[in-house]
């Protein structure tokens, strides 16, 4: 029997499935230093604002917020510190190759969905979607209050 390794979730980006339809997910690894890793175990990050941009061929993670540890060396040294810089995503080449041409075709959008531990490494799930309009925003919390109300009623006429 083989056992499944378990996930750690450190981060799920909320307003993806508020704001956007998600058609097709991938996890990518990210590349990052020492102090960045350092700050993610600690769960200062943020990616609820940012995106994912391709660029030559190469996937980045742009306008993520990594904050610094105050005890980290990189401060005491006064060391330059990028909060907002560009993280590049590991993915295969046949991965990145549908995805950009699924991006041209279709005018899909590349948003980053959650973030989370896989053995050591910390890996970044990201999908192609589609923007919603306010009506379907308007829609999808009229079926989720509906979805609520039919537990509520099933549990309570459940013997």
């Amino acid at each position: 029997m083989i056992k499944k390794k378990k996930q750690l979730n450190i981060l799920f980006n909320k307003k993806a499935k508020f704001n956007f339809f998600i058609k097709k997910k991938f996890i990518s690894g990210i590349v990052l230093y020492g102090w960045e890793v350092k700050s993610i175990r600690q769960g200062k990050i943020d990616i609820s604002h940012s995106y994912v941009a391709l660029r030559s061929n190469e996937i980045y993670l742009l306008n993520c917020e990594i904050q610094p540890l105050k005890t980290s060396t990189i401060i005491k040294n006064n060391f330059l510190i990028q909060k907002n810089r560009n993280i590049k995503l590991l993915l295969l080449r046949k991965e990145i190759n549908f995805i950009a041409s699924q991006v041209n075709k279709y005018k899909y959008t590349i948003i980053p969905i959650s973030l989370f531990w896989k053995k050591s490494f910390c890996k970044l799930e990201i999908g192609l979607a589609i923007g919603k309009n306010l009506y379907d925003k308007r829609q999808s919390k009229k079926n989720k209050f509906l979805k609520r109300e039919l537990s509520k009623n099933f549990k309570r006429f459940q013997c």
